[in-house]
């Protein structure tokens, strides 16, 4: 071989060796399982995130909680178990453990606007604990009730025991009379089917993909809740990219929302329907004017608690956001 051939061999392969030492993998961890809607989002995030960075990223998405638990999202990411994970509701995080989950209703239809908004509100408490939201995983449209049975009243639990997935649920649960259990998504099933829980709040993505409607065949449709779990990412991990890079990851998840919300939405109307059909139940909901007296009555209750979390003037201006989006 020549020496203008092997160099221009070695050259080449040097040019490789290099491209593949600078490629990185990010861990992506979901406790969505791969027959939820939301895990071709996560598809379609990678897919983004890869032809953004021309390569240079690849997501590696990890469904079912098979990284870490339900609520140990904070510490997989500090620890290094994760490079993105959903949060849930952290003491670390005050303000967030408050307001992503919280009593309204609300038009979703700047749903994409009204998240990145209180993303960004969100940011600097995160960014404390050493986080950065880098997707928004909006649950608005179906954050609702399940039963083993007809309930004559939502507002009148009457002792029951229903599963609850943060504070603000345990305290709504509690002001109607219920008692809250709190029950990681995965085992929902086998806790149902042992009469551990009499009901479960649960989003119906959530609820189909594990196939509750055998056990927990009655819906009840309220739309009480403005639901965000975001997806945060190591904010020393996300400072060590490019800046195109920074970029590509927080375009890729723009761009996944607003692709995943009319599937998602279409793929919940649906699963209502086949888990009505095969639990041989039923779906009711209630009156805007229920639903309007539900909601004033827990978020009076719900305002000290988030301004001790967030401060005044932020949970004023989250307030506000909410309000700019009422239904």
């Amino acid at each position: 071989m020549s020496s203008p051939t092997k160099l221009l061999v070695f050259s080449l392969a040097g040019a490789l060796l290099a491209s593949t030492a600078l490629a990185e993998t990010i861990r992506l961890s979901t406790y969505v399982n791969e027959t939820d809607i939301r895990y071709q989002g996560f598809v379609k995030f990678a897919e983004l995130v890869d032809e953004k960075s021309e390569g240079r990223i690849t997501v590696d998405i990890f469904p079912s909680s098979t990284l870490h638990g339900w609520s140990d999202g904070v510490d997989a990411i500090q620890g290094g178990v994760a490079d993105i994970s959903w949060i849930s509701a952290d003491t670390r995080l005050p303000c967030y453990r408050v307001t992503s989950l919280y009593p309204a209703a609300i038009d979703l239809e700047d749903q994409i606007g009204l998240d990145a908004a209180y993303a960004e509100m969100i940011a600097p408490e995160a960014a404390e604990v050493g986080l950065i939201p880098i997707i928004n995983s909006n649950y608005s449209y179906d954050q609702e009730w399940w039963f083993q049975g007809p309930v004559d009243s939502l507002s009148n639990l009457d002792g029951m025991l229903v599963r609850s997935i943060g504070p603000l649920v345990s305290m709504m649960i509690e002001t109607w009379g219920g008692q809250p259990v709190f029950i990681a998504p995965g085992e929902v099933f086998q806790s149902a089917e042992r009469g551990v829980v009499n009901g479960i709040n649960m989003g119906v993505a959530t609820y189909s993909s594990w196939q509750l409607w055998n056990v927990m065949p009655y819906m009840v449709n309220a739309s009480l809740f403005y639901g965000n779990i975001q997806y945060m990412m190591n904010l020393d991990r996300f400072n060590s990219l490019s800046e195109e890079d920074q970029t590509a990851l927080l375009e890729a998840g723009a761009e996944t929302e607003a692709w995943l919300q009319p599937l998602y939405e279409d793929w919940i109307d649906g699963q209502v329907g086949n888990a009505v059909m095969k639990g041989g139940g039923a779906a009711v909901s209630i009156s805007a004017d229920e639903r309007n007296a539900m909601i004033s009555d827990i978020a009076a209750q719900w305002t000290e608690e988030v301004d001790a979390a967030c401060g005044p003037d932020l949970a004023n201006q989250i307030r506000a956001l909410f309000a700019q989006h009422k239904l």
